[in-house]
């Protein structure tokens, strides 16, 4: 059976050059970077080794980089410290963030009484910026967390003009770059954001490892309490290896990021043609159709099939080897229809199936025309 990979914005194939300096790392620099004899010193110099590449591909300053789990954990590190340290009383958010944004700022809110804004959304799914601007024109104290690429529809976000609006209001400015770090450059210096989060495992890098961007003398204090490490932001052992992996996934993502993202657009592109030639009245959710403002890596497809049918169809597509997605893998496990299209169809095609199909270096055109193949053999067979 042909297998067809086309979930990588859940998450992505390691490369093998990772793979590889991960199991070296594993065997040779098994010491604790905290232990202060050789074996220690050598884990701690990869690490600090590992901090000065991923900052100097954002321009950032190293010390500004501290090693998470992951962008969830990055997350809740910013937005949770902001309020219980920052004394942050104000959150601007949009109701199509991931859940680790939105089930946070709930937490909040009900925890600290803070207010919570959310900022309006045009039909697309794209941030009204001047409404975000009413938002940020009051007396709290204020951070505005909005992603930078939206993981189900593909958005981007112009984080360059959201920063320059929150430093004119002297707000706070978080944004979930899960979806964009490894696939776009961001030069850290020009972008002032205040916060930003990463995982590796969406740019080829291994899971359980991502990295907060903390901006100097920001005041934000540890979420997870213990040891000194990472400069007293996140206590508990480095996983090294999964450092060094990033590492290096990071830096083949920025050097080849020419090619590879020509690739992958050029793939995206070939599917929108394709899918809208073989299956009349699908529809494409949020800017997904526009290459100029949504990213490269992904589609999001409402096909038009009934409600009853369409219960089966990701099964169907699975039973054939094909792996894509509703939204969020985060949600997979929850019957729940995705709030990012909640919030932007309307109620005849939030009845009907709505896929995610993201795409890598690693896909090809001959899927793209097996996957079409088949949808367009179960939507026939439907009607």
């Amino acid at each position: 059976m042909q297998q067809v990979y086309f979930d990588n914005a859940a998450t992505t194939p390691i490369r093998e050059e990772v793979i590889d300096v991960i199991s070296e790392v594993m065997k040779s620099s098994y010491g604790n970077p905290s232990s202060s004899h050789s074996y220690g010193r050598s884990s701690k110099v990869l690490i600090e080794k590992s901090r000065k590449t991923i900052a100097r591909y954002l321009n950032a300053s190293a010390s500004e980089i501290v090693f998470t789990s992951g962008g969830t954990e990055a997350d809740n590190l910013v937005l949770v410290s902001a309020v219980r340290d920052l004394k942050v009383t104000h959150i601007v958010t949009s109701k199509i963030e991931h859940h680790a944004v939105l089930h946070t700022v709930e937490a909040l809110e009900k925890e600290y009484k803070i207010q919570v804004s959310y900022v309006n959304l045009d039909a697309q799914g794209n941030v009204d910026y001047l409404h975000l601007k009413t938002l940020l024109d009051t007396e709290r104290k204020t951070l505005v967390s909005l992603m930078h690429i939206n993981n189900e529809i593909g958005n981007i976000l112009d984080i360059k003009r959201v920063s320059e609006l929150c430093k004119s209001y002297n707000a706070l400015f978080h944004t979930d770059a899960v979806q964009s770090i490894g696939h776009y450059e961001l030069d850290l210096s020009e972008i002032k954001v205040d916060f930003l989060a990463a995982s590796a495992h969406k740019f080829h890098g291994p899971k359980g490892i991502g990295f907060a961007y903390i901006r100097k003398e920001s005041g934000i204090k540890p979420l997870i309490s213990g040891g000194e490490q990472e400069r007293g932001l996140r206590a508990g052992t480095e996983s090294v290896h999964n450092i060094v992996g990033m590492e290096l996934a990071l830096k083949l993502a920025y050097d080849n990021l020419n090619e590879e993202s020509n690739f992958v657009n050029d793939l995206k592109e070939y599917f929108i043609k394709n899918i809208q030639k073989n299956i009349p009245g699908v529809k494409l959710n949020g800017q997904s159709a526009d290459t100029k403002h949504s990213t490269y890596t992904l589609v999001n497809v409402c096909l038009p099939v009934s409600e009853k049918q369409a219960s089966m169809l990701l099964f169907q597509l699975d039973l054939k080897g094909i792996a894509c997605s509703k939204g969020s893998a985060c949600q997979s496990g929850s019957n729940q229809k995705s709030h990012v299209l909640a919030e932007i169809l309307n109620e005849e095609d939030l009845q009907r199936p709505s896929i995610r199909f993201s795409f890598s270096k690693y896909n090809t055109k001959e899927e793209v025309d097996f996957v079409i193949h088949i949808l367009k053999a179960f939507i026939v067979k439907s009607v």
